[in-house]
């Protein structure tokens, strides 16, 4: 093989050692819907009977199905200028820009907008895509600050040294930017919005300081119609930029930035992931007006209170039955376990925050062995393990999505698949032991010890 083929194998051969190689998923049939609990088509609109009519009548009356000629910049796209303003009316931000996906967006806004000066705070768990972008941005690495995730005590210290220490910052002349996601995609946490922005607007009375949430796994789900969160805490005005994407809960593709017209002109003119690549097909724009159609006349929030109910729901059954699990083994993490459940510094007075959460982890040194466990039941359970450099080394897990297209019967067979896994590898654990033990009192300890070594 060549040097570059013998480095490349190597490096997957490291990979493979270490149990974190990725694999596309395959199966051999279909995955049932009851079955799957690791896409994130929370609201199971993929496989709705309305969404999937309404999409295909609305292709039979369209004028342009196929294809979108290539760059927004380069042809126009009278449907895309259509779902724009529309977004801009349901979410009612100033303007919204349409990209291909929500990595798209992340990287166009975090590499354009932030101008050489300026300072970058983000939530340590932020999306993968936002450090892509900081990393093509011009801002220099010293001013790219991570913040322990959800601590508002930490962003504050962080903002104070800065504004210490840079005089632009302080005097007005440089900005700073904080990137949070609403519902964070591998914890299922829900970032202290309120707390942020208030956080922010105080330390930063020159107003230049910066929000910019990314809504990807809220949208569809919480907040009037679907809004996200930041609409459900009324903060719309108080944050720069939100991002919303179509391909999780809403069954469809692509991305929108709702932000200021202003930043639409110069992401227009600066981002690169937008100039140089062909748009959404009219087909994809099709779909995704067809599910904003069913957000606006109430049947989406049908489905995502349903999903909220299945999330409650699961925990009453699992943290329970979790109490005999050695947490070493399983475990919920501190923020869905009921004894851990406490007020903290950054949890609102307001009891309904955080709400429900589709996304929960199970965290467990062996997420492989869970996962093929479930996946192995006469009726099998898709799920799937996370584990570094997707989430950080010592937090591997399984993540577990709910849909709305769960029954709570569906709940209960995961938390019993869950718990038969549990049971399984405490039998075998102590199979394991009683056979040492035996083999210690028949042929003594000194042979015992030397078995050992």
């Amino acid at each position: 093989m060549s040097s570059l083929n013998d480095k490349l194998a190597a490096a997957l051969s490291s990979r493979e050692k270490r149990h974190i190689r990725r694999r596309l998923p395959v199966s051999d049939s279909p995955v049932l819907p009851s079955a799957d609990f690791t896409s994130n088509d929370y609201l199971s609109l993929a496989t709705s009977s309305t969404l999937r009519t309404a999409f295909q009548n609305a292709l039979s009356t369209a004028p342009q199905i196929l294809g979108s000629g290539g760059s927004r910049l380069l042809v126009p796209t009278p449907a895309h200028v259509a779902l724009e303003s529309r977004l801009e009316r349901f979410f009612g931000a100033e303007k919204a820009l349409l990209f291909n996906s929500g990595f798209d967006a992340n990287v166009a806004f975090f590499s354009a907008i932030p101008q050489p000066g300026d300072v970058i705070l983000y939530d340590e768990h932020i999306h993968a895509s936002v450090h892509d972008g900081m990393g093509a941005s011009r801002i220099d690495s010293s001013n790219l600050i991570k913040f322990s995730h959800n601590s508002v005590a930490a962003l504050k210290r962080s903002l104070r040294k800065l504004l210490y220490e840079q005089d632009d910052l302080r005097d007005g002349r440089a900005s700073a930017f904080i990137a949070v996601e609403s519902l964070y995609s591998m914890d299922g946490t829900f970032a202290p919005l309120h707390e942020i922005v208030d956080c922010v607007e105080e330390l930063l009375p020159k107003r230049n300081g910066y929000v910019i949430v990314d809504e990807a796994h809220a949208t569809g789900i919480y907040g009037p119609q679907g809004r996200g969160m930041v609409a459900a805490l009324g903060l719309e005005g108080r944050v720069l930029a939100r991002l919303h994407t179509f391909g999780k809960a809403l069954a469809g593709s692509g991305a929108a930035i709702l932000t200021t017209e202003l930043i639409r002109d110069y992401l227009l003119n600066y981002a690169r992931p937008l100039i140089y690549t062909t748009t959404l097909t009219y087909a994809n724009i099709i779909a995704v007006e067809c599910a904003f159609d069913m957000l606006e006349n109430g049947s989406a929030e049908v489905l995502a209170l349903h999903l909220l109910d299945l999330s409650k729901y699961f925990l009453e059954l699992l943290n329970p039955r979790l109490q005999s699990a050695p947490p070493e083994l399983l475990c919920l993490p501190a923020h869905l376990r009921v004894d851990d459940q406490k007020d903290s510094e950054n949890t609102p007075s307001d009891p309904s925050f955080p709400p429900p959460t589709p996304i929960i982890p199970l965290l467990t040194p062996h997420p492989h062995s869970l996962a093929a466990h479930l996946a192995s039941l006469p009726q099998p359970l898709f799920t799937k393990a996370i584990t570094w450099p997707t989430v950080p080394v010592g937090t591997s897990r399984v993540r577990v999505c709910l849909h709305a297209g769960h029954t709570r019967d569906d709940v209960k067979k995961l938390v019993d698949g869950i718990i038969d896994w549990v049971q399984a590898w405490l039998a075998r654990e102590k199979e394991v032991a009683t056979r040492w033990l035996n083999l210690a009192e028949g042929e003594g300890v000194g042979a015992w010890m030397e078995s050992k070594l």
